[in-house]
């Protein structure tokens, strides 16, 4: 089935369940981006089975849009159904030293039932503005930690095969920033397992983890770390010293609190964060030999790497 024609079947059979045209940027912490063909939220788990069910008949591309802290949509947009998890899967339940949040639930939300519980190891999730299931997707981390040191199994309704079950941690293939878990993949809860605590200690740890990414990290509009740190080094670091803090391309400019944020301003142009992201690799692989690896996941660029025609300038160096 073609693109266009699963796109009008998929539409069809979502029916009203799902919105035509609607501009993603307000879903992600850009704010920035073109709009979806079709916007769908699952809000329980008969619209999760239709999903699937759309997807085996029609093929169409799927894009989990989560709570949009590590995305970036194409001012061109996406071809496909977008979709996010609604209120109904973003439960939060402690058993003994084990939390199962569910996939739309939000980590700075976990972080501080854990600590109410008494309990410790995912004290450093409070200062990422993630879902829980985006965070298993990528491994998601900080301050020491990620979601593999605390992940023990995940549900996973896969929506191209139409699986549904509980993956142990083991078959997730957990690495720095990534895991085997995809794009088709929706994570519908993950098991923490966490340790014994004392609560004050945890809250007085949270409120220091705040307080550092609030004197170290810009705010506004930025989707945290833009690129993956180099074995044993900092991109933040490299791109630095490689002379392109302050760099900016159109609406987009390399931050200069940090080094490896890129801020957008209001109104501004997904496709000139990627014109600045490529422009930033070029100049590090030129002055350092490394090259740089997106954390952000990129969606509807034709190349991730390619730098536009119009001259990339400004900031220091």
């Amino acid at each position: 089935m073609t693109g266009a024609a699963a796109l009008d079947v998929a539409a069809e059979l979502l029916g009203d369940r799902a919105t035509t045209d609607v501009a993603i940027g307000p879903f992600t912490t850009y704010r920035v981006g073109g709009p979806a063909a079709l916007f769908l939220t699952v809000e329980s788990e008969d619209d999760l089975e239709l999903l699937a069910e759309v997807v085996a008949v029609t093929g169409v591309a799927t894009l989990p849009v989560g709570r949009g802290s590590n995305l970036l949509v194409a001012d061109a947009g996406f071809v496909g159904v977008a979709f996010t998890l609604g209120e109904a899967f973003a439960s939060i339940q402690v058993s003994d030293t084990t939390i199962r949040a569910a996939g739309a639930a939000s980590l700075p939300v976990v972080a501080r039932r854990a600590a109410m519980a008494g309990l410790t190891g995912f004290e450093w999730a409070v200062g990422v503005p993630g879902s829980v299931g985006g965070a298993v997707r990528m491994n998601a981390g900080g301050h020491g930690s990620d979601m593999a040191a605390s992940v023990t199994r995940v549900r996973i309704v896969d929506l191209v095969t139409g699986e549904d079950g509980a993956v142990p941690a083991a078959n997730l293939a957990f690495a720095y920033r990534r895991s085997a878990v995809t794009a088709s993949q929706v994570v519908v809860w993950a098991d923490l397992g966490l340790a014994e605590g004392d609560r004050a200690r945890a809250e007085a740890e949270m409120a220091e983890i705040v307080r550092w990414r609030r004197s170290n990290q810009p705010g506004g509009q930025n989707a945290g770390s833009v690129f993956a740190n180099p074995s044993g080094d900092s991109a933040g670091r490299l791109i630095e010293q490689s002379g392109c803090k302050g760099l900016r391309h159109g609406s987009a400019h390399v931050s200069m609190k940090h080094a490896n944020f890129i801020q957008v301003d209001e109104g501004g142009s997904a496709d000139d964060v990627a014109t600045l992201m490529a422009e930033v690799t070029r100049r590090v692989e030129q002055a350092t030999g490394t090259t740089l690896v997106p954390e952000t996941h990129m969606v509807g660029f034709i190349s991730a790497v390619t730098v536009a025609d119009r001259p990339v300038g400004g900031g220091e160096g």
